[in-house]
């Protein structure tokens, strides 16, 4: 039997980079698969189809998980396609580096409602759900930044930080009603996003992981169906690093 088979996930931002990788391994471990972003796009519809092509069910939404009312309206669509939902991935994040001096308001207000409002967005409105059906996984995805903080990123370190305590906070809420909060913490990770990273920051970087090499999604996107499964039954309130040991 698949991990994650007669399961329903949910994964927010999941068109491309991880949380495409994890829409993809989740259906491969059996899952049926619910995801979405910001629009509808030929990304949304090839992931779509790979997953349709698998034997499994799944849909794109178009929804921005940083607000409320869209991710009530989500939760109840999905409910309403899939029946229920079993796990909840908690994936949609920006990027807007810069120094402090340099940082503008909008840039720290936006990566703080994209990366932090949304985990309470989406947590709450699906929690209802959970609580009447007495199980649940929810997975949010931090970073390893949020642990040890970052030059040139105060604003999404300290979004993936209050993250941490918040997965951490919500666990204990909820855990006698068997619903389990972890958080994901990756570290340097071949994505879109790093590729645009400089030549010499990206030596430096690899030089300072005891692997030596970046990681992948797949690296990620296995630990969430550890998480998703009852593999990981008695793991509530955790941060798993993938990060090949930069941060131990």
């Amino acid at each position: 039997m698949k991990l994650l088979e007669n399961k329903t996930a949910l994964i927010t931002g999941a068109a491309r980079g991880i949380g495409r990788a994890i829409a993809l391994k989740f259906a491969k471990m059996g899952a049926d698969v619910a995801f979405t972003d910001l629009n509808i796009d030929d990304n949304v519809k090839s992931l779509e189809a790979e997953i349709k092509e698998m034997g499994k069910k799944a849909k794109g939404y178009a929804s921005d998980a940083s607000s409320f009312e869209q991710a009530e309206k989500l939760i109840s669509t999905v409910i309403s396609d899939f029946e229920k939902i079993d796990i909840l991935v908690n994936n949609a994040g920006i990027t807007r580096d810069n120094l402090l001096m340099r940082m503008t308001e909008q840039d720290w207000d936006l990566v703080i409602k994209v990366n932090l409002k949304s985990i309470f967005n989406m947590t709450k409105a699906i929690q209802r759900t959970m609580l009447k059906q007495r199980f649940g996984s929810i997975i949010n995805m931090s970073s390893v930044v949020g642990i040890s903080g970052n030059g040139g990123q105060s604003n999404y370190s300290a979004s993936k930080a209050g993250l941490i305590g918040f997965t951490k906070s919500i666990a204990k809420e909820i855990g006698s009603r068997n619903i389990r909060v972890n958080a994901i913490a990756p570290g340097f990770i071949e994505t879109e996003m790093t590729q645009r990273i400089p030549e010499e920051a990206r030596k430096a970087w690899l030089e300072d992981i005891p692997l030596k090499r970046a990681g992948t999604t797949d690296d990620v996107a296995n630990i969430a169906v550890f998480l998703g499964s009852d593999l990981s039954s008695y793991v509530t309130g955790q941060v798993i690093n993938v990060c090949g040991g930069m941060e131990t």
